[in-house]
Parts: structure tokens; C-alpha cells; sequence
């Protein structure tokens, strides 16, 4: 049997903590020419993440909107709609939450200062230069337009295959390039912060999001579950369907992973009331369509950044984001911190955010994952109780 070495041994926000902590003591005691050579890895490897995000859209959008298209019953359709009106629904709350708070509460943190003393930053030695073959809104709409279209194709298309396997090669990139070399390029991030000045504001607004992130996800799931308790054919105290719910909950903390927690939400899926048929159809489904807990964060960390680098926002910016990122998001929770890779290429496009931004937002997004996580299986107990209701004890159609 194969060994594994110590790095593999160890989850990945573990290895993004430790490189975090590494990067500001070295950007304490590093000289300038080691630290350039951090920095030049980091530009190149940035560079790389901007080529593969239209690939990563791609490849995980056409497959999945083609095999939604390609079962296109009521019942998928209905669970479908439902997943995504969750999910923007997620989002608004954070942000007009976010938005309503922030301000105040980041008023003393600001990078405005250091933003404006970029030009004293270290430089990288050389850069590798990686243009992406298509822009981000291009890729979305090729995603569309080829899902869509092979959904009226036979399931043995070569097309859909095609595509199928570009999905895999995506996520083999992901496993085996982009994860292992994340810790690396963090290192690099804080390290290049600390030299700047930057990383005391910026970890003092890690703490502060955190916080307010765990509030609204409580308040996600109240609402949800206030909701389906309306439908519920077995109890309508949303608490009490809440409670149920709590071992999936806390399966999810554990495994950081939706696949992994359907067996137990399954489970409390059924003691919610709902029946064998429909939990073994919408909990499955929406443990890759349903993003609620993911949506919410990324919604109030990319918030909280823009407001403590005084860069420009409204509500109408953050709601075209959120409704495509609804979309965008569709079958990452197959790939750790897919969500978040998903989301990458629209940050930049819709709000405007650079490299050093993504990757702060990814240390971000992975230090709080298993709540998102949580928040979103949980809220898969909810959403089949909905289903339930409309649909009683009728066959998934296909």
C-alpha cells in the first residue's frame, strides 16, 4: 500500500493556517532577494489560476446543466428552481446584512494607506505570462449555450462525453495542481502583506467576518427551516425540524464534504417526515446544487473586502454577482473549495478584485468551510420537506 507523506496527512485548512503563520514571520526576517523569489512563484502560479478559471467554468457547468436538462421532470426542475431561489436568497441576506453592518464595524480597519504605497512592494523576478483562452462571461455563456444544447442529445453523445471527461481533467487539475500549490501561494500572500504592512488589518477583518458569517448562517437556517415548516406534513415547530436535522449538521463539520454527510442526511431527512423516494432523489441532488452556506460567505467576505480597500460597491453589483454565481457554482461541491474556485473568475470580472484579493479570499473561504458546508446540507433537510409536500410519494421523473 502506498504512503502517504506528512503534507497529505494533514486537512488543508490546517496547511493554510501554517502557511499563513510562515509567510508573516517570513516577510519579517526574509531578505528582499529571497522574498522576490516567493513573489515571482506567486505572480506565475496567479497567472495560472487566471487561465484555468474560464476551463473551471466550463467544465463544470456544461455537464451539469446538460444532465439537469437531460432529466427534465417536474420534480427536478421543481427542486432545481427551489435549490437556486435558496441560494440567491442566501446571498441577498448576507449582503444587505453585510452591507448594514460592515461599515461601522470595519470603520478602523482600513488598506486604503498601504494600497497607495503598492509602488514600494517588491517586484518578482520574471513573470510567465498565461492569458486565458476565453474571458469569464464567455465561458459562461459557452456553458450555457453547450449545456443546454446537449441535453436534447442521447445519453451516449460523443459530445456529452467530451465534456464529461473535461469535467474530470478539471478536477484532476484542481486535486493534484491547484490545492497542494494553494498553501504555497498563501505563504506568499501573507508574506508579501507583512513586508507592505498590510496583513494586522487584514487578519483583524478575518476575525470580524468570521463572526458575523456564523450569525447569518444560523439565521440562514432558521429561516429555511421556519419556511419548510409551513409544508412540513409532520411537524410545523421549525426548531423541532432544526433539531433533527443537527446530526448532518455536525457530520458536516467533521467531513467538510456534502458527498460524504448524504448518507446521515439522508437519514434525518426521512425523520423529518419525508418520504424514501423523495429524500433519495432531492437530498442527492442538491448536495451539488444547493449552495447556500457557500454562497453566503463568499457574499460577506468579498463585501468586507471592498470596504476596508475603499473600493466602490452597490446593491445592484452585488445582486447580478450573486445571481450568477448561483448558477456558476453548480457542481463544485465535488472538488474541495470548488465554490470558491468557481467563483473566482466572477470576482474579478463583476467586482473587480485582483489576484491578491482572490487569494484572500480563498484563505478565507477554506478557514470557515466546514460552516459552509454544514450550512448547506442542512439546508437540504429543509428544501425536501418543500419538495415533499408537492410532490408526496410520486417516482423522480427521468
Amino acid at each position: 500500500m502506498e504512503k502517504k507523506n506528512f503534507l497529505s496527512r494533514i486537512g488543508l485548512l490546517p496547511r493554510i493556517i501554517i502557511a499563513m503563520a510562515l509567510g508573516i514571520g517570513a516577510g519579517i526576517i526574509f531578505p528582499d532577494w529571497l522574498s522576490r523569489v516567493f513573489i515571482t512563484f506567486n505572480a506565475s502560479f496567479s497567472q495560472f489560476l487566471t487561465f484555468c478559471i474560464p476551463l473551471i467554468i466550463i467544465g463544470f457547468v456544461v455537464p451539469a446543466i446538460s444532465e439537469i436538462g437531460a432529466k427534465a421532470g417536474k420534480m427536478l426542475l421543481f427542486t432545481a428552481i427551489l435549490a437556486y431561489v435558496a441560494t440567491v436568497f442566501s446571498g441577498l441576506l448576507s449582503y444587505f446584512t453585510s452591507a448594514t453592518i460592515f461599515p461601522s464595524m470595519l470603520a478602523d480597519t482600513s488598506m486604503q494607506s498601504v494600497a497607495n504605497n503598492a509602488e514600494n512592494a517588491l517586484k518578482p523576478y520574471f513573470v510567465i505570462e498565461m492569458p486565458p483562452l476565453l474571458g469569464v462571461m464567455t465561458a459562461l455563456v459557452t456553458s450555457f449555450l453547450f449545456g443546454l444544447g446537449i441535453a436534447h442529445l442521447s445519453e451516449n453523445s460523443a459530445l456529452r462525453r467530451g465534456f464529461c471527461e473535461l469535467r474530470d481533467i478539471i478536477k484532476k487539475v484542481i486535486y493534484a495542481v491547484i490545492i497542494p500549490l494553494l498553501p504555497l501561494y498563501i505563504f506568499g500572500i501573507f508574506m508579501d502583506m507583512t513586508v507592505t504592512g498590510q496583513v494586522a488589518p487584514v487578519l483583524k477583518t478575518f476575525v470580524k467576518i468570521i463572526i458575523v458569517i456564523f450569525v447569518i448562517h444560523i439565521a440562514v437556517l432558521l429561516i429555511q427551516f421556519t419556511i419548510a415548516a409551513l409544508f412540513s406534513r409532520s411537524s410545523k415547530n421549525p426548531l423541532r425540524l432544526l433539531g433533527t436535522m443537527l446530526p448532518a449538521y455536525f457530520t458536516a463539520l467533521g467531513t467538510q464534504s456534502s458527498a460524504a454527510t448524504i448518507p446521515v442526511t439522508l437519514a434525518q431527512a426521512r425523520k423529518l417526515g419525508v418520504s424514501d423516494g423523495i429524500a433519495g432523489f432531492v437530498i442527492p441532488l442538491c448536495a451539488t446544487i444547493h449552495m447556500s452556506g457557500s454562497m453566503l460567505k463568499i457574499t460577506a467576505c468579498a463585501l468586507a473586502l471592498m470596504i476596508v480597500q475603499g473600493m466602490p460597491y452597490d446593491a445592484t453589483m452585488f445582486i447580478s454577482f450573486i445571481c450568477m454565481l448561483a448558477i456558476t457554482m453548480v457542481a463544485a461541491p465535488g472538488v474541495p473549495g470548488g465554490a470558491i474556485m468557481a467563483a473566482l473568475g466572477l470576482l474579478t470580472q463583476i467586482l473587480g478584485f485582483s489576484d491578491t484579493d482572490n487569494a484572500l479570499m480563498i484563505a478565507l473561504y477554506i478557514a470557515m468551510d466546514s460552516f459552509g458546508t454544514a450550512c448547506n446540507v442542512t439546508g437540504d433537510g429543509a428544501l425536501s420537506v418543500i419538495v415533499n409536500r408537492f410532490f408526496g410519494g410520486k417516482e423522480a421523473n427521468s
